[in-house]
């Protein structure tokens, strides 16, 4: 067998790069997100003679014109699964759409190049960053849990990070938070209105990133986002929605919409290791045309929280198939 890596910006341009240069009999074993510099697929074939078999010719690609439709069995399993985590039709339509013009012979590989041409990726600054960073989202979506995992990463990092709640209200909110910042020896500010925000932000400008906890918000309440968007234009802050994996699509939808309205840019998807189905993140995300952020898919403090790329979010929505890649990994010594 031999294996070989390939380089590209984008999922769908590294699977074309395999089938151009391996031809069509070649296994993904492997993929990975190179940090800002795009995506790494291993692919491997079987050797005949010590020699690689002929590339099949490279594909005339036309204005408007797709690649030869890969075999109905991995297109049948993608269809499978997007059923399968209930997301919204328009959505499935768009990521099978998205894989239809993709010859590739994986379907986790398949997954990750679809999903990577219809949402956006973006995860949190590990380093310094300009805007203070608010977590905002409906009560009991992992806030302030998330806030305590990005402090202590900071904190094993050896990055100064400042650290704000505004959920003065909720019993025992300041509390949580505070226990956290107290092992990690940071200082917690509690800012009650936005002038008290905007007066803690500025005392935290030496840190390289600052983390605002807020109180959970009801999007369908006015009074209750317009509360939530005076904090936001108090100072420069960046709002980034927390959401919990498992929810109703079309009621996760509407959320993350009305999230939108005050400025929400970017999803941070939590309980991913409780959900078995998640059509909702992706309605979200698509409804709203939010970015997917980090994600959290483990109670833990430490090492609680990921970024959340094409190829991870597709491995959440076939574990099966992400367990298998795990195993060819072993058995061919290549890391992912």
């Amino acid at each position: 067998m031999r294996l070989k890596s390939f380089h590209a910006p984008t999922m769908a341009e590294a699977m074309r790069l395999v089938r151009e240069v391996l031809g069509d009999d070649a296994i993904i074993v492997a993929t990975r997100e190179e940090d800002g510099v795009g995506v790494r697929v291993t692919a491997a074939v079987e050797e005949e003679d010590g020699n690689l078999p002929a590339p099949s010719p490279a594909p005339v690609l036309r204005f408007g014109a797709p690649l030869e439709p890969q075999g109905p069995d991995v297109l049948d399993r993608v269809s499978e699964v997007l059923l399968h985590h209930g997301a919204p039709a328009a959505v499935n339509q768009q990521i099978m759409d998205a894989v239809s013009d993709l010859d590739v012979r994986d379907p986790l590989a398949a997954l990750a190049a679809g999903l990577d041409q219809v949402f956006g990726f973006q995860p949190l600054p590990d380093g310094r960053y300009p805007r203070a960073l608010m977590l905002v989202g409906p009560p009991g979506s992992g806030k302030t849990l998330t806030i305590a995992k990005l402090c202590t990463r900071a904190f094993r990092n050896g990055r100064p990070v400042g650290v704000v709640s505004t959920d003065t209200v909720r019993a025992g909110g300041i509390d949580q938070l505070s226990a956290y910042t107290r092992l990690l020896k940071l200082r917690l500010i509690t800012a009650e209105d936005p002038v008290a925000l905007a007066d803690a932000l500025e005392v935290q400008k030496g840190a390289e990133q600052v983390l605002v906890d807020s109180a959970g918000r009801n999007p369908y309440d006015e009074a209750d986002m317009r509360e939530l968007r005076d904090f936001l234009v108090a100072a420069d802050i960046e709002p980034v929605l927390v959401l919990p994996a498992g929810l109703d699509a079309q009621e996760a939808g509407e959320m993350a919409r009305a999230f939108r309205q005050v400025g929400v840019r970017r999803l941070l998807p939590t309980r991913l290791d409780m959900a078995r189905r998640l059509g909702s993140l992706l309605a979200a995300a698509y409804e709203a045309e939010m970015s997917f952020a980090d994600a959290s898919a483990t109670p833990k403090v430490i090492d609680g929280l990921g970024a959340l790329t094409p190829t991870t979010l597709a491995r959440f929505m076939m574990p099966e198939e992400a367990a298998a890649a795990q195993r060819r990994i072993k058995q061919t010594g290549t890391h992912a």
